[in-house]
């Protein structure tokens, strides 16, 4: 069965996957940013293979959602999957089902904050772009055409629909099996705290236990300054071509410095606390 790592784009969900990763590896010394590949994105092209033939086709990715993961769990055996989709319904199809999924760890982090990570990871041209792309209902990140032809033969991420900032939190938390919600801001603040959190949560979901060794090795080698200088010492597939220039954004940008206070125009910071009011309020964000 599946145990999702979901979030809203840019809000911490790389961190936490190579956390988890850092965990289950043990003391694994020369781990680095190819062991995430452990922990697959969904949906990707691999996942339908035989299923759909235009990989691009948001109606034909989500017909086939739960057979996807009908066929990943044919082995009955626990694996971790990364998503930025929606837990929501396209036309008939539901994004997962309880038969599928084990639990859930959902990272969401301030939209305000979020908004500089969107417009650097995306290349956009200013922030008024970005808000357009976290407000809009129907929002999905897919690959263009072009994009595809790159890949080839190569596996690649196939249509996700994300939707709102406000939206895809709403969504997800209504998973009631086995959720665990976590907020990106407290990872900065307490990462002790909210790391052995999710550590206690993997030790019942997956019937096992980790040694308090483990558990702060694991915090040490996930730390933002590790990940970011493996990312500036060996390079990182996950990150985007910047549209302008050519050459890679950096995946780990701001991290914990990302300070919306800091950055952002007074004006956008009040439209997004307005439109997203009563999320924001609930997380404590306002």
């Amino acid at each position: 069965m599946i145990v999702w790592l979901a979030s809203y784009p840019k809000s911490g969900n790389t961190w936490l996957r190579f956390f988890i990763v850092s965990l289950l590896l043990g003391n694994k010394k020369d781990i680095n940013l190819n062991h995430l590949k452990a922990i697959m994105p969904f949906p990707r092209k691999s996942q339908f293979e035989g299923l759909i033939s235009d990989f691009l086709n948001i109606k034909e990715v989500a017909k086939n959602w739960q057979i996807s993961q009908n066929k990943i769990n044919l082995d009955r055996k626990i694996k971790f999957l990364k998503t930025h989709n929606m837990l929501n319904r396209y036309g008939n199809s539901y994004f997962t089902d309880e038969k599928n999924t084990l639990a859930t760890i959902y990272v969401v982090r301030d939209p305000r904050n979020v908004i500089t990570s969107v417009k650097n990871h995306y290349s956009q041209a200013n922030y008024d772009e970005s808000k357009t792309f976290l407000f809009n209902e129907k929002q999905m990140i897919t690959l263009s055409e072009i994009q595809e032809k790159k890949f080839k033969e190569k596996d690649f991420p196939l249509p996700q629909i994300i939707g709102s900032w406000q939206t895809h939190y709403k969504s997800w938390k209504n998973m009631k099996k086995n959720f665990l919600l976590i907020k990106y801001e407290n990872l900065v603040l307490s990462p002790n705290e909210e790391f052995k959190k999710i550590s206690n949560f993997l030790q019942k979901i997956l019937n096992t236990n980790f040694t308090q060794e483990q558990i702060e090795s694991a915090i040490v080698k996930s730390s933002f300054n590790k990940l970011q200088q493996m990312e500036e010492t060996h390079g990182f597939t996950e990150s985007t071509e910047n549209k302008t220039t050519g050459k890679k954004n950096k995946f780990f940008y701001l991290g914990p410095n990302n300070d919306w206070r800091k950055i952002l125009d007074k004006e956008i910071a009040e439209e997004i606390s307005s439109r997203f009011e009563n999320e924001m309020k609930e997380l404590e964000y306002l």
